[in-house]
């Protein structure tokens, strides 16, 4: 796992880049954070969809809502990127669709769109 850290002012936003499953559960989820937080003092992560276990898309599973509270109380944002055209479930779409228009948690399709929001959170 390669994390790189993108600073605009004091606005820091981690970069988690990998070839290897990194989210399957709660715990790997808050062991990221805690890791990145620690190693980076970054509050704002970016991660590819296809380092996140599929089950995490869904939402019958609970894992996406679990994650993202414990992310949402620790007050880190979270960016997950990827192409998320291909899912039929209306229940995920509204989630994501709800997730953009709030202020912790965003599903976007590139970094570039990533880094733009985060860096302009406090």
């Amino acid at each position: 796992m390669k994390i790189t850290v993108d600073q605009q002012g004091t606005s820091k936003v981690a970069i988690i880049e990998s070839d290897d499953m990194i989210i399957n559960n709660v715990q790997d989820a808050l062991d990221l954070m805690a890791s990145v937080n620690y190693s980076n003092e970054a509050y704002k992560l970016i991660i590819d969809k296809s380092n996140i276990v599929e089950a995490f898309f869904d939402l019958k599973t609970k894992l996406a809502g679990d994650i993202l509270q414990k992310y949402v109380n620790y007050q880190v944002k979270l960016a997950i990127i990827g192409d998320f055209d291909g899912y039929d479930s209306k229940s995920l779409k509204d989630f994501i669709y709800e997730c953009n228009n709030g202020k912790h948690v965003f599903f976007l399709k590139t970094k570039e769109e990533a880094l733009q929001i985060l860096h302009g959170l406090s």
